[in-house]
């Protein structure tokens, strides 16, 4: 895959770890977060851009290049502020790919059919959980290696 510009807003597990990797194989990233202690996530070594706010401010997000990204991913620890960000930067800014973490699984629904890229880790859990309770620990392992949950990232 050649090397895009990738925006992340929110900085904890998974937006430092999803940044790391994505500087790792030689992407152009930025990372958002309203903690300056959550940028220490990344690591002294961090080849990337840190912005510190809250990621729905126009503004912050153009100064964090949202306007070049390829990319966008909101993954705070809010819905709405996920939501709110990720409909700037595809409305204002047109990134092309644009994802939202949605923790409720009636807002998910509701901006998946709105044509956003969502994903709800509420429902991926509760899958897991299920299988794991029909079909047994091999099954729900199964499931965990097939969506990447299994101790790991995997490039899926």
């Amino acid at each position: 895959m050649p090397a895009v510009k990738v925006v992340i807003v929110g900085c904890g597990r998974v937006g430092s770890t999803l940044a790391r990797e994505m500087a790792r194989d030689g992407h152009d990233v930025a990372v958002v977060d309203v903690s300056r202690r959550a940028f220490e996530r990344l690591g002294e070594d961090f080849p990337g851009r840190v912005v510190l706010g809250s990621g729905i401010d126009q503004e912050l997000l153009e100064q964090a290049g949202t306007g070049e990204a390829d990319c966008f991913i909101s993954v705070t620890n809010g819905d709405n502020r996920n939501i709110m960000s990720a409909q700037v930067a595809k409305e204002v800014f047109k990134v092309p790919k644009v994802m939202i973490r949605i923790y409720d699984p009636i807002r998910e629904k509701v901006y998946r059919q709105l044509g956003m890229y969502t994903y709800c880790p509420t429902l991926v859990g509760a899958k897991i959980a299920r299988t794991f309770f029909d079909s047994g620990s091999q099954a729900a392992d199964a499931m965990r290696q097939e969506i990447g949950a299994a101790g790991g990232v995997r490039n899926v």
